[in-house]
């Protein structure tokens, strides 16, 4: 696994190992930053469920002025802790060790993107999104990672684009304004 663009361009990261890991393919990483590469720049950024830290490390690397990285898993935030350490970036980020859906209710913080690729297993993809409404910014964007197409309402949020890798969703998800 490695970073695809920016600062980090083309550095590798520690991966986990084992087969219940599906960290997010560096191709989709790669099509999801040519998405919104012109809104990154200065952006506050929420890796929900971050696991090796790729895609809030892709976000850094790419001019993120800001970015959470969250799990619940101690391997998780330890490997992300290493890979953060790896690259030597020590500034414009905050680490959360939490259940995402209770990070969503406690935070004080906004933000501009908010991408969540929880466990497909668990089945709160759904949850994730309409929840995280409150704490995205106006004209924000969530992207949600499953293997399904995603085809709920969700109330304040308007889906504006999908796209399929692989066995792989990207929807994209624009907050309406009020």
């Amino acid at each position: 696994m490695r970073i695809v663009g920016g600062k980090y361009r083309g550095r590798t990261l520690n991966e986990f190992s084992g087969q219940n890991i599906r960290p997010t393919a560096d191709k989709v990483r790669e099509s999801l930053f040519n998405i919104i590469q012109f809104s990154v720049s200065g952006c506050s950024f929420l890796d929900l469920y971050c696991g090796t830290g790729a895609m809030g490390i892709e976000a850094l690397s790419r001019g993120a002025g800001h970015v959470v990285f969250n799990d619940n898993s101690k391997d998780s935030i330890n490997l992300l802790r290493k890979n953060l350490e790896k690259l030597k970036i020590t500034e414009g980020y905050k680490i959360s060790f939490s259940d995402a859906l209770n990070y969503i209710e406690k935070s004080a913080d906004n933000f501009d993107f908010i991408y969540i690729d929880p466990p497909y297993r668990l089945g709160v993809g759904v949850k994730a999104v309409e929840n995280s409404a409150r704490i995205l910014k106006d004209g924000g964007m969530i992207i949600l990672e499953d293997e399904k197409p995603f085809v709920e309402d969700c109330e304040g949020l308007k889906v504006v684009d999908e796209r399929k890798y692989g066995r792989v969703f990207l929807t994209f998800f624009k907050k309406e304004r009020g």
